[in-house]
């Protein structure tokens, strides 16, 4: 069994589509990570890692429903082959897909809404 965790900050606001049993929300999570020192400088450097991922059913709805653009997810995640072909060559491709999750701190616009007093 795989054990994946993920920690990052929607790009944007997760998409549903389907409703109940056939929910399904999709959404990229962004977070840096280390990528050495600059040689000259000795700075250390940082690159972007975007990955996508598929949350089904309740899980789907609550991340749709109570997260933001810039909101941090922490998700436990699989991951899934999902090779095809295409014009007689095989085209490796993985789905990452949410296992479960939980809420992490508030982004720019969420903690802009509770300091108006317009948070749920």
């Amino acid at each position: 069994m795989q054990k994946n965790i993920f920690v990052g900050n929607l790009a944007k606001s997760a998409t549903l589509t389907g409703a109940g049993d056939r929910a399904v929300a999709r959404f990229t999570l962004i977070a840096n990570e280390y990528a050495g020192k600059d040689r000259e400088s000795g700075e250390v450097r940082e690159r972007s890692v975007a990955i996508q991922f598929t949350a089904f059913r309740a899980k789907a709805e609550a991340i749709v429903k109570n997260a933001m653009k810039g909101d941090q997810l922490i998700v436990d995640y699989r991951v899934e082959n999902n090779d095809y072909e295409k014009d007689g060559e095989t085209v490796y491709a993985h789905n990452f897909i949410v296992e479960d999750f939980q809420f992490g701190a508030p982004g720019k616009a969420k903690r802009e809404q509770f300091s108006h007093g317009t948070g749920n």
